[in-house]
């Protein structure tokens, strides 16, 4: 151990760790996904997480009333399907039990409050070297750093690893609270206060949603276009439904039946001030990463007056906000719903396989392999179903290869000498 004077009593701890299979990078979904699959193939893994806990997407940084928007059969993990007594849309809580559970049943044990501060691949030795901090548990000021080496890289960090906060010409100035989506739990302190939600996705109107009925009075700010769909068409879940036909029918069709189906049941919603994209709903989220919203309740809070769609915002000022039409309207709170975005740029040092905004450059269905062992999961824009889907290819390619190293005997050993093979 070595410390460091002046300024600062953190103490460092450093070693270096040979792992014998894969790093995965996340042990949210996509990652027990990946880790699950391993283990049925008998390949060793290590899971780094930089929570404390799994799922902390969903544990730490989700609303109290949020239910899975897809039914639970598009959304279970490989092996191991949700109890058949769990609801068609389960809750925040039924999901994050199942996780738990499925973590448990497969035995990953995810080495928690390990932060990834880079990960690079060594042509030298052809291994991946991939560098963590973590704070020690029940002693606050002792760090470790720890260099994990390893044959094959996961990147299960996900879509939405952090958030993003937009720039607002004087939000800074802003008297009133300000949180993002992510720090938002329930509307029961919003009661009675005017409430400037930004943004008009799914988490926009569910946020607007609880706020309406928690007695506050949101204004949603509905910048750019959105699809707004029902989530079930003649009790039957919209999702599942555009599945199926897209077996028989192109996207384009499929897109055009939802669409004329949505204005049969939720009518003309540019009435409302919800402008619709020019691309249909399949498409728009195939080409740019756009969920169209699924509606739970919020457009009939909308079409009321409870939630009062708004323009987009020229400049917020002490107490109110000016919008870009001209209006101005006192507000007491914001409620930032702008979105996440992947973090890969800030750790992982490649640029061959991600692009700049954090995603596989290749297209749907083959952004999930790329050279010197590395993997990404978590990444297709097509949720748990397409996480799944991954994981059980990244598990089966990963697994082919070890299988075959231990038959000749190949396997990689130490490159450093203060290595020691833990996993």
């Amino acid at each position: 151990m070595s410390s460091f004077s002046g300024q600062t009593d953190i103490v460092f701890s450093r070693r270096c760790v040979w792992v014998n299979g894969p790093v995965i990078v996340g042990a949210g979904p996509s990652g027990l996904a990946v880790g699950s699959c391993l283990r049925e193939q008998g390949v060793p893994f290590v899971v780094l997480e930089k929570s404390n806990c799994i799922a902390s997407l969903w544990q730490k940084r989700t609303y109290d009333r949020l239910k899975l928007h897809l039914p639970k059969q598009f959304c279970q993990l490989p092996k191991l399907p949700f109890p058949d007594h769990f609801p068609e849309y389960p809750t925040k809580k039924q999901f994050i039990n199942y996780l738990e559970s499925y973590a448990a049943h497969f035995q990953i044990n995810p080495r928690f409050n390990e932060c990834v501060e880079s990960a690079k691949y060594d042509e030298a030795c052809r291994l991946w070297r991939v560098k963590t901090v973590s704070a020690a548990a029940g002693d606050g000021g002792e760090r470790s750093e720890v260099e994990y080496i390893c044959q094959w890289l996961v990147v299960a960090t996900g879509e939405n690893a952090e958030c993003v906060v937009p720039e607002i010409e004087g939000l800074g100035e802003f008297a009133g609270e300000v949180i993002h989506a992510c720090d938002y739990r329930s509307g029961e302190k919003f009661a009675g206060k005017r409430v400037l939600v930004v943004g008009c996705g799914n988490s926009g109107m569910e946020v607007s949603l609880d706020l309406c009925n928690h007695n506050a009075k949101p204004s949603m700010v509905a910048r750019s276009s959105v699809h707004v769909l029902p989530r079930e068409i003649l009790g039957k879940s919209t999702f599942e439904f555009a599945v199926l036909m897209m077996k028989w029918l192109p996207l384009w069709v499929v897109d055009k039946i939802l669409l004329i189906l949505a204005w049969l049941v939720l009518g003309n919603i540019e009435r409302y001030g919800l402008k619709r994209p020019l691309e249909g709903p399949l498409e728009l989220k195939n080409s740019q990463g756009k969920t169209p919203v699924l509606d739970v309740g919020a457009l009939i809070k909308i079409r009321s007056g409870d939630i009062r769609v708004v323009a987009g915002i020229k400049r917020i000022s002490c107490g109110r906000v000016e919008l870009v039409n001209g209006e101005k309207l006192e507000i007491d709170s914001v409620v930032l719903a702008t979105g996440y975005r992947s973090n890969v740029p800030r750790w992982l040092q490649e640029t061959e396989f991600f692009s700049e905004n954090g995603f596989p450059k290749a297209p749907f269905p083959n952004g999930w392999k790329g050279k010197a062992g590395l993997y990404a999961v978590g990444f297709t824009r097509r949720g748990l179903s397409g996480a799944s889907s991954d994981a059980v290819r990244i598990a089966q390619d990963i697994a082919n290869v070890y299988k075959e190293d231990l038959k000749q005997k190949k396997q990689k050993v130490p490159c450093h000498r203060r290595c020691t093979s833990e996993f």
